[in-house]
């Protein structure tokens, strides 16, 4: 098998939409630094690297790439992976499991009502940590603090990877926020991650519950289309402050000022004081191809 190139677009309802991920599969492992000058030529907030073959456990392993470092977790490449895998291995089961630096994670694919499967991951566990200053942060967005819905706090979420999960009052204030690094500065010295996922409960389409909005620190300020793992911080802050008392179903509308329109479909509920979040959406493959040159430092 050569080392096969496959580009998707995740959490979309047609081509050149949703968050767009580059998955290479291949036999024979790449060096980090290969790995690493890919992610950089795709360009692609992630771009993941796959063996064809599962391991002892029955897990693909997953290592995953932002253009400048190396992740644990991460929710469009988890089901964008685990799309790519299942059709281009002809697996015929509904679920499989891609091991992660966070662990083993399940995805299945669930019949789509009208039209094609819907893949769902369950999220690692959320761990829900310190708050901060809704004034500082509303600043750091180039937003008012009455702009942040004050009835909630600003809190850092994380599994693997780090955010901030902000309330925005109004979806007016949500389209005008930007995330400046300068503003955000003191933040930073303070430990919390340059990484901010903006939700609001109102949305531009009626059949959506929610719009969000995510940025993070990538050689500068870059906005996602679509953020699985906010989505799961979400869900574990949906429910840690009560805001759905009987669990959710949930979609998100996300990506539409950068005219990539994404959905992010979240489930979730507290049983016996344990929070159980599911994350799902749509792949649509794009291109496929294969890597020219890959053994660079081998």
């Amino acid at each position: 098998m050569a080392h096969q190139l496959h580009v998707v677009d995740v959490f979309a309802e047609r081509p050149y939409a949703g968050n767009q991920l580059a998955v290479v599969i291949s036999e024979r492992p790449l060096a980090d630094a290969t790995m690493q000058l890919i992610a950089a030529e795709t360009n692609y907030s992630e771009t993941t690297f796959v063996a064809p073959a599962a391991e002892s456990d029955g897990g693909y392993r997953v290592r995953m790439f932002t253009p400048a470092r190396e992740i644990a977790f991460a929710g469009h490449p988890i089901l964008g992976t685990a799309w790519v895998l299942r059709q281009q291995l002809g697996l015929a089961s509904a679920e499989l499991h891609l091991n992660l630096a966070v662990g083993q994670v399940r995805v299945a694919f669930e019949r789509g009502a009208a039209g094609p499967d819907v893949g769902w991951f369950i999220a690692p566990p959320v761990t829900l940590g310190a708050t901060c200053d809704a004034a500082a942060m509303a600043t750091a967005l180039g937003l008012a603090r009455d702009d942040l819905d004050l009835d909630l706090p600003v809190q850092q979420a994380s599994a693997g990877t780090a955010a901030m999960i902000v309330p925005i009052r109004t979806l007016a204030a949500l389209h005008r926020a930007r995330l400046r690094l300068d503003g955000y500065a003191d933040l930073a010295t303070q430990g919390f991650p340059p990484l901010v996922y903006l939700f609001c409960l109102q949305s531009l389409h009626q059949r959506n519950d929610i719009a969000a909005r995510f940025f993070f620190e990538a050689q500068g300020v870059r906005e996602d289309p679509a953020t699985g793992n906010g989505a799961a911080f979400l869900g574990a802050y949906l429910l840690e402050h009560r805001l759905y008392k009987r669990g959710f179903q949930l979609r998100i509308e996300q990506g539409y000022r950068l005219r990539r329109p994404s959905i992010v479909m979240l489930r979730g509920r507290s049983h016996c004081g344990v929070r159980e979040i599911s994350v799902g959406g749509w792949v649509v493959p794009t291109i496929r191809g294969e890597l020219l040159h890959h053994d660079l430092y081998d």
